[in-house]
């Protein structure tokens, strides 16, 4: 049957399947908020289709609720307890087809949503959310301001829409710094044993996949930005951005190995550095951001980064991790954390 059609056609066909198939691999680590929003709209679902098998459906769905909510609070904590079972099921019913559920809102957002009855209300301020860049703050307090009602019976607008910009939220450094970072385009995995200076090189030659990766409104500036602290001391840093959506200098060191509280000294060093000598007035804080290998729980609690909103350590991978790797790392943070509670 393959015979029957031309060649140039299958390896487009295959070409473009393999397109979607990459995409969808190197997208499912970013993606890892949407995930949770898609597992519970799932489990939602299979809440609503198990009530609706019960002949005392009301009777029967809070029945359903506790003893599941049991299970899974045994198995898996307290994100399942009745109310926030309740929550989901309620995602499902509220948003019932899934192509209307829209990756850039978190689950707190949804849960928000949730709580405005009118559909068009709804809609409105799940619009303004994505197309504003709304945090779950800033998308309540316009819930609880009326802001839809107000706009709805306004004649003139314009007055409405500027309290909105005056009263938002300016993103924080803790909404735009990830981690980890997930630098697999760079195709560094078959040479475990790069240096920093070939990790910067690679990064530089792809780096529109790297500012990607960065997130919203990272532009580059200058790689090596040197440093100057008297005639005879230079420091370099190796990468330099500018966020336009924070509008501040973002300095980055790239570390080819654990983190160390050397380099949390070194990063501080930068930071002050431009604050000095390179920040202006209209410029907000300079932050920040050491890349390395591993960080380790402990030297973050007993140095600056842990008292610091503009210094931030964030682990990178040079491959995209399979599922069981992502468990065994989800697994090796909850124990880090359960010990850190331990000791303090």
């Amino acid at each position: 049957m393959a015979d029957n059609f031309p060649q140039q056609t299958i390896e487009t066909l295959y070409k473009e399947v393999k397109h979607v198939l990459e995409e969808s691999r190197n997208s499912a680590y970013r993606a890892a908020n949407f995930a949770m929003v898609q597992a519970y709209w799932s489990i939602g679902k299979l809440i609503v289709e198990e009530e609706q098998k019960g002949e005392e459906r009301a009777e029967y769905g809070e029945a359903l609720l506790e003893e599941l909510s049991e299970k899974l609070t045994n198995e898996y904590g307290k994100g399942f307890s009745n109310r926030n079972l309740r929550h989901i099921r309620q995602f499902y019913r509220t948003f019932p087809k899934w192509n209307a559920v829209r990756s850039e809102l978190s689950w707190t957002h949804y849960r928000l949503l949730l709580k405005v009855e009118k559909e068009a209300a709804r809609t409105f301020y799940l619009q303004e959310t994505i197309e504003s860049n709304w945090s779950t703050r800033t998308l309540d307090r316009q819930i609880g301001s009326l802001y839809y009602d107000r706009m709805l019976m306004s004649k003139d607008k314009v007055p409405v829409r500027e309290e909105v910009d005056e009263n938002r939220e300016l993103f924080e450094a803790k909404d735009i710094i990830k981690d980890p970072y997930v630098l697999d385009f760079l195709k560094l995995e078959d040479a475990p044993h790069f240096r920093e200076s070939e990790l910067e090189q690679a990064i530089i030659d792809k780096l529109k996949d790297f500012l990607l990766e960065l997130g919203k409104g990272f532009a580059f500036v200058d790689r090596q930005y040197r440093l100057t602290a008297g005639p005879e001391n230079h420091f370099y840093a190796d990468l330099v951005f500018y966020n336009y959506i924070l509008k501040c200098f973002v300095v980055i060191d790239l570390k080819t190995k654990p983190l160390r509280h050397q380099d949390i000294g070194q990063m501080d060093m930068y930071v002050r550095y431009f604050e000095d000598k390179v920040r202006q007035e209209s410029d907000n804080p300079t932050i920040g951001m050491i890349l390395c290998t591993e960080k380790n729980n402990t030297i973050v609690k007993y140095s600056l980064l842990n008292e610091s909103k503009q210094i931030f350590a964030s682990k990178y991978m040079t491959y995209l991790p399979t599922e069981e790797e992502l468990k065994k790392e989800i697994e090796r943070e909850r124990r880090e954390i359960e010990m850190e509670k331990k000791l303090s």
